[in-house]
């Protein structure tokens, strides 16, 4: 069984950022658009949402970028009038690499990539009296397949409660391009990475589990629905429960009346 966008989750996605915006009092939103599925649909959310005027994208390049992301970003914005801003990481993360060790090891790189990325959201949003909006679905969510202050770092997480292959349905739905949906997903750390092969698993396969997991199904169960072998889904059980801690606020140990996080929640 396979997850299925709700015919009400464009009008509630939209209405969500709309009344964020709205409630912080601020101008817009910040969108770091990276030339994929994802950042393009939460642009065009946000485009629908508050209007083109209000959504400022930010394309980051670094040396792992091919030029056709940043074509297809620019494509995007003239495409639905929203503005688009470029800004080379490469110079920060080069910094990084001249303080810190191991960076010459691709996953240091490309944590460090992410959270640069992060920086430059955060800066531009903060001068603008803006909001930055995240860019992580619940596919990545779950398995932790993000970097902590990273690309998991922003104010709202508008697709955050919707699997890749939801994800997928609701660009169709809402007019992303083609070439950007139909691209392979990668977070372009670093040259040749992709999603897929990093995780050792298709998105298609991955929903199917989660989903299961989603629904309280043991493995062996979701492996007989869905097809997909034992070990895959024991890899992906494993990947929930090792990145529990990316998916909350730092913990405290209670010691007071009420504690954030705990038992005192906004």
């Amino acid at each position: 069984m396979r997850p299925q966008l709700k015919e009400y989750a464009y009008p509630a996605i939209k209405e969500f950022i709309r009344q964020k915006v709205e409630e912080s009092g601020g101008n817009g939103v910040v969108v770091g658009l990276s030339g994929g599925i994802d950042s393009a649909t939460v642009s065009k959310l946000c485009i629908d949402a508050v209007g083109a005027d209000k959504v400022l994208n930010i394309f980051m390049p670094s040396r792992a970028s091919p030029d056709q992301d940043r074509r297809d970003a620019e494509a995007f914005c003239k495409k639905f009038g929203a503005e688009l801003k470029v800004v080379d990481i490469e110079p920060a993360v080069n910094g990084f690499r001249s303080i810190l060790s191991s960076m010459e090891q691709k996953e240091f790189a490309g944590n460090m990539t992410a959270r640069c990325r992060m920086v430059v959201l955060f800066h531009e949003a903060r001068l603008r009296a803006r909001l930055v909006m995240g860019t992580s679905n619940k596919s990545e969510l779950l398995t932790g397949y993000f970097t902590k202050f990273g690309d998991g770092g922003s104010d709202f997480c508008p697709i955050g409660d919707l699997y890749k292959t939801e994800v997928r349905q609701l660009a169709e739905h809402i007019d992303v391009p083609t070439n950007i949906i139909e691209r392979v997903p990668s977070a372009c750390l670093w040259a040749g990475q992709t999603d897929e092969e990093e995780m050792g698993i298709t998105y298609e396969e991955l929903d199917q589990v989660l989903f299961g997991l989603e629904r309280c199904m043991t493995n062996e169960a979701i492996a007989a629905e869905s097809g997909v072998s034992l070990d895959k889904v024991d890899r992906v059980w494993n990947m929930y429960k090792c990145s529990v801690h990316k998916r909350k606020m730092p913990l405290v140990p209670k010691v007071g009346l009420r504690t954030l996080g705990l038992d005192w929640r906004e």
